[in-house]
């Protein structure tokens, strides 16, 4: 089990100011970061014990929170 928080203020603090212009900004940016934060949530709800899920569903998850989070990394250092 792997409880580390990974929103991603933690996850990137060095870019929280750009993070919060392109929420506001960048409608594409907003709607990744909002599945992030999503996946995020109930990951860690499956991690802590609450609700059942299969091994398989949950690592989808965890895969689909990675590649959303390198669409967001990608996004966030360019200038």
């Amino acid at each position: 089990m792997d409880l580390l928080n990974h929103d991603i203020a933690h996850e990137f603090p060095q870019y929280l100011q750009k993070m919060r212009s392109l929420k506001v900004s960048n409608p594409h940016f907003a709607e990744l970061f909002a599945q992030y934060d999503a996946d995020n949530h109930t990951i860690a709800k499956y991690e802590q014990g609450v609700g059942v899920i299969t091994d398989e569903a949950l690592e989808d998850l965890k895969k689909r929170r990675l590649k959303t989070k390198d669409e967001i990394y990608q996004i966030l250092k360019k200038d």
